[in-house]
């Protein structure tokens, strides 16, 4: 998806000057809120680089120095309208993005050995408090056309592409199968990082804004997708990457052994009281739980298998920490919540022993060339294997898009890996398909969720064009 990333970066010259056509109108990881003064005294520590780093790494690029002066001045409303230019889910991206990697990362204060400016808590903040105040997208201007588009999944790609089509007056339907919106925003990031609260009055606003969803819906089981050709003027797919990936070793299918998204939906749904009354609940309390993997997923079930009552639980990880794909603020989380890791560990198998335990061999491994992707390849050291005992094996080693065998029979491309084909010169996010469009992981594969959000708008952008 090179084409894409490439795309990303050429979209606007992050050193543009903005001008803001506002209004003017006077357990640990939910960030504890900023209050008005400190959200001001922090904003007041951006130094308005000639060169803002900090939007140039957002992948949305975020007008970051810009909001961040109007909520020194107090200028609320008009942060949040100009925050909404570019960001269409920002109270949630500021939760849940890897600041530490991307803008707080790039940030020159944070290059200096200062600290950087707290860019997530405070575009967290603009949002929350505007909303508190009454601000609601202005859509006082928008002249409805005759025109409507199904979104196929009502993730952040889904939203996003959604939020602008609203905008600029073509009627968007989401449909979804699972009873609430926000894809893996409401199942399977835990509670503890994206309150669900966050994302229902999400779906109050969007439909305040004329977005309307179909939920509990599959399309291919209960509305066809020729009905939605019919029926609609356009089509964009955001069904996400669901598909979890395998380690390929003996023992992965034996009881204990649990996938991470289903754990992570199963305790979604418990706390919302929307579990299906076919499916057992899982709960980790008084158990030793052993978690496979090195991103933020991995993480996610280490903080929830403890929060469930876990008597111990460890993370193991291929590689060493310096070089685990996650945020490495959500390490420090794990660990300060009493997760131990074991780096540098390869699963070998698993076997499930007398009483219902697993015992996991682990090997001990190395890290040696550079591989074609630019990481340092994973060497087993001979004669290094251990044997891990728990009650149950959570492996988190990331997704990949599944895509539904009702799209190939539209005439639509695809990669050898099974991944939609987009990135026409013109309308990018088009498929061969010319009414179909596609974005989001389906297309990148499991990814970051203001990199979907940015594929939403690009993709609403491109139906926008194909709809003249």
């Amino acid at each position: 998806m090179s084409d894409v990333f490439q795309f990303m970066k050429l979209s606007r010259n992050p050193g543009d000057k903005v001008e803001a056509s506002v209004r003017k109108v006077e357990f640990k990881e939910i960030y504890q809120p900023l209050h008005a003064v400190d959200a001001a005294d922090q904003a007041g520590r951006c130094l308005s680089c000639g060169n803002p780093y900090c939007e140039w790494e957002c992948p949305v690029h975020n007008y970051i120095p810009n909001w961040l002066k109007l909520v020194e001045e107090g200028r609320l409303f008009e942060a949040a309208e100009l925050s909404h230019q570019t960001n269409s889910l920002p109270e949630i991206c500021g939760r849940v993005c890897p600041q530490d990697r991307l803008c707080e990362g790039a940030c020159t204060l944070n290059q200096g050995g200062f600290g950087a400016v707290s860019i997530g808590s405070i575009e967290k903040y603009i949002t929350d408090e505007a909303f508190k105040a009454g601000w609601r997208p202005d859509m006082s201007k928008v002249v409805w056309t005759d025109k409507k588009v199904a979104i196929i999944g009502a993730g952040p790609a889904g939203l996003a592409c959604a939020d602008v089509l609203a905008r600029n007056g073509v009627r968007p339907v989401v449909f979804d199968r699972y009873e609430e919106i926000g894809g893996l925003l409401t199942f399977g990031i835990p509670e503890f990082k994206l309150e669900k609260d966050v994302v229902r009055r999400r779906r109050e606003i969007m439909e305040g804004m004329g977005v309307e969803f179909v939920l509990n819906t599959e399309v291919g089981n209960d509305v066809s997708i020729e009905t939605l050709l019919e029926r609609y003027d356009a089509i964009f797919m955001a069904m996400g990457a669901y598909k979890a990936m395998k380690g390929g070793f003996p023992g992965e299918d034996s009881p204990g052994v649990l996938e991470a998204l289903p754990y992570l939906v199963n305790n979604v749904r418990q706390s919302l009281g929307t579990l299906p009354k076919d499916e057992v609940p899982i709960s980790m309390e008084g158990k030793r739980v052993l978690v496979l993997g090195g991103g933020d997923t991995a993480m996610d079930c280490t903080r929830t298998a403890i929060r469930q009552g876990a008597r111990r639980v460890v993370c193991a990880y291929r590689r060493d920490e310096t070089n685990m794909p996650g945020s490495k603020r959500e390490v420090a989380n794990a660990k300060e919540e009493g997760i131990e890791f074991l780096w540098n560990r390869q699963p070998l198998a698993i076997e499930p022993m007398i009483g219902g335990t697993l015992a996991v061999k682990l090997a001990k491994t190395q890290l040696c060339s550079i591989d074609e992707k630019g990481r340092r390849k994973v060497e087993v050291i001979p004669s290094s294997q251990e044997i891990i005992e728990c009650d149950f094996l959570i492996i988190a080693f990331g997704f990949h898009a599944d895509t539904p065998s009702y799209i190939e029979m539209q005439n639509v491309a695809f990669s050898k890996d099974m991944k939609p084909v987009i990135g026409k010169k013109d309308l990018f996010y088009q498929t061969s398909n010319c009414k179909i469009f596609a974005g989001g992981d389906m297309i990148r594969g499991a990814d970051l969720v203001v990199k979907a959000v940015f594929d939403g708008r690009g993709a609403a952008k491109d139906i926008l064009q194909y709809l003249e």
